[in-house]
């Protein structure tokens, strides 16, 4: 229970403290589909596009190059030791899964490649045999 309080506290202050950031960091960048998404979960308060915030630039997190199903993945299931300098991320478990696919493939189209996106993983070749 105190564990529990303890982190709800956290993020309560996490997210009065980045009250003020947030008035001074533009949202015009953010598509309106996107901003209405991240507004609604929140994840304004703590990211932007191309500005530190609380959590990191969404363009930072497009250079990890996650898979758009990683993305999802670490929404709900934070890995602190993913971004080390910034304070855990509350696991989103509420967003559902449609909107956290779109939110994960808007954040890949920031990586600056031709198409965005992730990177794929390479196709396997297949096995030679040898004679």
């Amino acid at each position: 229970m105190k564990k529990t309080f303890g982190f709800l506290f956290a993020t309560a202050l996490v997210t009065v403290a980045s009250y003020n950031a947030n008035a001074q960091a533009s949202t015009d960048e953010i598509p309106a589909d996107m901003n209405a998404l991240m507004q609604k979960y929140t994840c304004i308060a703590c990211h932007r596009p191309n500005q530190r915030l609380v959590g990191p630039a969404y363009k930072d997190v497009a250079k990890k190059n996650y898979t758009n199903e990683k993305i999802v993945e670490l929404i709900y299931n934070p890995v602190p030791s993913n971004w080390p300098g910034y304070p855990p991320m509350a696991p989103m478990k509420q967003v559902p899964k449609e909107d956290a696919l779109k939110l994960a493939t808007w954040i890949n189209s920031l990586d600056g490649t031709p198409g965005g996106g992730a990177k794929k993983p390479a196709a396997k070749k297949p096995a030679t045999k040898k004679s």
